[in-house]
């Protein structure tokens, strides 16, 4: 195709102008994150899908280069699940988490610290980034501590605490390791494994992660990059901005519900700690940061204080 005209069709292309129209308009919104820090949850069918990997990779060197400063959390549990199928190591889960024993632990942290960590931060540097592979356990970035749950039986009402193995929770995030990367053109790429106090290995929810670590660096947003648009409402349309209160309220009444709940608590947890705004988008749609980042009504359900 010329510079002018479309050879299908004969007539002037529109794209240069459109595409033009739309840095325009796009400039605003970059000014107003310029300087801050973005942390975002990479995960889900994003993942798996060749060209949005691509255009995941892409998007996350454009904030680099915009003056944002990017910090990458993946996860990657059915990456681990295939590992596991294929070394014959059976696992199962308990209200959505793995159980991981020694045997399971040592699989995640070889695929997460290793194979997916090293994917993500190769296919950054192919888009024209700098980014740098980290596990929790680097630097003693991520200190863990044994997640403990409790379920109540319902048949007696007596509450029992389940073991999940070696899974895990944040409990102190060293800020110190990120902080080496400000100022340069770094873009630091993690896997959600923590070391516990005895030098033992965790497992961590990459959502948890990522929230603990936006709100220890004071970002200005955290991203959840999840298989679904966002927080639906009471008509079952998305809700584009919720303050924490009515969030809170939407658990309560039952709206929000199963596998959404630890999402929206994740978001509430970092506001909560301090970041400027938490926000669910489906990582499916493509470009998904840049069109909540860079434009008017943004791309998923934005979580604020107040």
């Amino acid at each position: 195709m010329s510079r002018a005209m479309n050879k299908d069709n004969g007539t002037l292309a529109s794209a240069p102008w459109t595409q033009a129209k739309i840095l325009s308009e796009a400039l605003p919104y970059m000014r107003r994150h310029a300087g801050k820090t973005i942390v975002v949850k990479y995960g889900g069918h994003a993942m798996g899908d060749d060209e949005l990997a691509r255009q995941f990779a892409n998007d996350i060197v454009l904030l680099k280069q915009v003056g944002i400063h990017p910090i990458v959390v993946h996860g990657g549990g059915p990456q681990i699940g295939d590992m596991l199928n294929r070394l014959k190591i059976q696992s199962s889960f308990i209200d959505g988490l793995r159980v991981t024993d020694a045997a399971t632990v040592e699989v995640v942290e070889m695929v997460l610290a290793g194979t997916i960590n090293k994917e993500i931060a190769a296919a950054i540097n192919r888009a024209g980034g700098f980014a740098v592979g980290l596990s929790g356990k680097d630097g003693g970035l991520i200190s863990a501590r044994k997640l403990r749950r409790t379920k109540r039986d319902p048949e007696s009402n007596i509450e029992r605490i389940l073991d999940l193995g070696f899974v895990g929770e944040p409990d102190k995030i060293n800020t110190h390791v990120l902080d080496m990367f400000e100022g340069t053109d770094v873009i630091p790429v993690i896997a959600p494994i923590g070391a516990g106090a005895k030098g033992e290995t965790f497992n961590i929810n990459a959502d948890t992660a990522a929230g603990a670590i936006a709100e220890a660096v004071g970002a200005e947003r955290l991203l959840l990059l999840t298989d679904v648009a966002g927080v639906l409402g009471n008509d079952g349309e998305l809700v584009e901005t919720m303050s924490d209160a009515e969030a809170r309220k939407l658990i309560s009444d039952g709206v929000i519900e199963g596998g959404m709940i630890p999402k929206v608590e994740t978001c509430l947890g970092a506001v909560d700690g301090g970041v400027g705004g938490a926000v669910i988008i489906d990582g499916r749609v493509p470009h998904a940061i840049l069109l909540e980042l860079f434009t008017e009504h943004g791309a998923g359900t934005l979580i604020e204080a107040g």
